[in-house]
Formats: structure tokens, sequence, C-alpha cells
């Protein structure tokens, strides 16, 4: 068992939150991590091309991942979903994290939480219709 800091890994986190979890968790976020950092340093480096023939010309080569822009996009729109997810009841988050990135259906969480398969799609949509009211608030 491993205690990582949460602050790490989530930016709304603005204090530090130890948790811990097992080595294998900790393991697949250092991965993660390390991936989306020599993803960045390849953005960086292969942006454009400048050629010593052509003088003041650059030449810009097609880049393989998302455009700068994109990522930092992407990344504001996590930090906007997770901040959603934050303002959701407890039971409301737990459901919408297991169901859309967990991928556990819907009778596997009833049963786990000793409730109704209904009870947990009418939360699912609770949950979704207020992270759309969230959502609609905050991008305006």
């Amino acid at each position: 068992m491993k205690e990582i800091n949460l602050r790490k890994y989530y930016p709304h986190y603005t204090q530090d939150t130890m948790v811990t979890v097992p080595d294998e968790v900790a393991a697949l976020l250092q991965e993660f991590v390390r991936a989306e950092d020599a993803q960045r340093i390849r953005t960086y480096r292969h942006k454009a091309m400048y050629s010593l023939e052509l003088m003041n010309e650059i030449r810009e080569v097609p880049a393989s991942g998302p455009l700068p822009e994109e990522l930092l996009e992407q990344s504001h729109m996590r930090e906007l979903l997770y901040k959603g997810l934050q303002s959701l009841p407890e039971k409301q988050r737990s459901r919408l994290i297991a169901y859309f990135f967990i991928g556990i259906n819907t009778y596997e969480i009833a049963r786990t939480e000793g409730t109704d398969e209904s009870a947990v799609r009418k939360g699912i949509r609770r949950g979704l219709r207020a992270l759309e009211k969230f959502f609609e608030e905050n991008l305006r």
C-alpha cells in the first residue's frame, strides 16, 4: 500500500489530500503521469521545423497529437468536470463515476449498494441533469 497526494493528480484539489492506495494503482497513476509528460515534451520538440535553406520561412510539421489549444481546452474541460462532480452529493457522484468511468452496469452498482436497480438509474439521470445545469452555469 502506498500513500499518494490527490492534489498531484487532480487539478481541482486545492489542498493536500493523502490517500492510501494499492501498489498497482499507484504504479498505474505514475505511468499515466509519465506518458502525459512524454507527450508534452514530444509536442514541444516537434512543433515546427526550421530550415536553413529557406532562411526566414518556417515549415510546419503536421502534429500527430492534439494542438496546444486543444490540450488547454481539454485541461479546462477536465477541471470543470471534476468541479461538477464535486458539487454532486456523494451517492450520485459515486454512481456516475462507477457507471461512466469504471464501466460498472446499474445492476452491479445496485447489488453493491444494496438498493434497487431503478433507484440507481434514477440517481444517475438526476446526477446527469445536475451536471448539465452546472455546465450551463459555468460555460457562459
